[in-house]
């Protein structure tokens, strides 16, 4: 499993930016473009197609959260009987390289990820701007 996981991760970072990077021409959303931005292309993502996903805003706007409510992967385990992935270490990794790609200035933290226990969805991201 560490194996695996190492892997994956790997592989999370370059996908994550390059994904960024193509979401950011192809939609034309501006580098250094801040939480917004960072909102618009969430919602690109190959991720929204596939799960389901949300963003909150905080009251005054410095935070932006982003929770998977459904995620297929897990989904899939789940009805086959084994133990959520404990993807947090890979989602990390994920998650700092695609807002870092939207805007260098943006900080990423786990609100929960597997192998955390789950309340209401699969995982939750905070982004602040630094």
């Amino acid at each position: 499993m560490e194996i695996a996981i190492d892997l994956d991760a790997r592989s999370w970072k370059r996908f994550a930016s390059a994904e960024a990077r193509r979401i950011m021409t192809t939609f034309n959303i501006q580098a250094g473009g801040g939480l917004e931005a960072l909102e618009r292309a969430l919602s690109l993502r190959l991720y929204a197609v596939i799960n389901t996903q949300r963003t909150e805003w905080s009251d005054d706007r410095r935070r932006l959260r982003f929770f998977m409510d459904v995620c297929r992967v897990q989904e899939a385990r789940r009805r086959k009987g084994l133990a959520d992935f404990p993807c947090k270490s890979v989602g990390v990794i994920e998650f700092e390289t695609f807002a870092a790609t939207i805007d260098p200035r943006i900080r990423t933290a786990c609100l929960q990820c597997p192998p955390d226990a789950a309340s209401g969805q699969y995982c939750g991201w905070e982004f602040t701007i630094a």
